[in-house]
């Protein structure tokens, strides 16, 4: 557990500007705003990753939302996908309250990091290969530094699946030729030559098409959650 480098990791994260499109897109969301936010000063930066240092669980998403995480500088926070994800780690007894609405709402995860393959929030929510592939650095960074602890991943959706699994292959871990398909519920070890392999988990991603379709429950993403914590050596209930 390196306390002292993730902290300045996330300072670096919150610092870049690598992203020409994506720079002028989190910058220009944060100028103009959302009518309902007009009060907020927006955050308008990447946004690193949330949660204790010595993690055992940790959930990847996609990339901030441009009025969630770019507003608040949280990941998750302040946005739907947000409310469903952070009731539900409540639920399982991984976060000590079901809401996120600020970065300084007193918020606790459990065990339990959150971070994301993208860390500037892209138009569209969809950033594009070469974006993806140049933030990947950050998240190879992260996953070593929380190596020591580390022993189960939650990946949200087939995007965060296919971004993650090159960044788990350069931190060190051993992923299968073929590389695995996304499908929820679905499970791979990923082996550590050094080390207690890695439980790697496919979730629905946690977006409004899919809770507001019934693609994703709230069961479902709490039995991921379980199934991930049990893997982790965390309580969940």
């Amino acid at each position: 557990m390196d306390i002292s480098g993730l902290s300045v990791l996330d300072q670096r994260i919150a610092g870049c500007r690598a992203c020409p499109r994506l720079v002028d897109w989190r910058e220009e969301v944060a100028r103009t705003k959302r009518a309902a936010f007009a009060d907020w000063t927006y955050w308008g930066r990447p946004v690193p990753g949330f949660g204790p240092p010595d993690a055992r669980l940790l959930i990847v998403g996609l990339a901030p939302a441009a009025h969630g995480g770019n507003r608040t500088g949280r990941m998750f926070t302040g946005d739907r996908s947000g409310d469903v994800l952070y009731q539900a780690l409540y639920d399982v007894g991984l976060a000590s309250q079901p809401t996120a609405v600020a970065a300084d709402d007193g918020l606790e995860l459990y065990g339990v990091r959150i971070t994301s393959p993208v860390h500037c929030a892209p138009p569209a929510n969809k950033p594009t290969p070469t974006e993806r592939d140049t933030c990947r650095s950050w998240l190879v960074q992260e996953l070593g530094l929380l190596r020591p602890t580390l022993r189960a991943v939650v990946v949200l959706g087939a995007f965060g699946w296919q971004a993650a699994l090159p960044a788990f292959a350069e931190a060190g871990w051993t992923v299968p030729r073929p590389r695995p398909a996304f499908a929820h519920g679905g499970h791979v070890a990923l082996d550590d030559p050094d080390g207690p392999a890695l439980h790697l988990l496919g979730c629905f991603h946690v977006s409004q098409r899919n809770t507001f379709t019934g693609r994703l429950t709230p069961e479902m993403l709490r039995e991921v959650l379980r199934t991930a914590a049990g893997k982790a050596g965390l309580t969940a209930r």
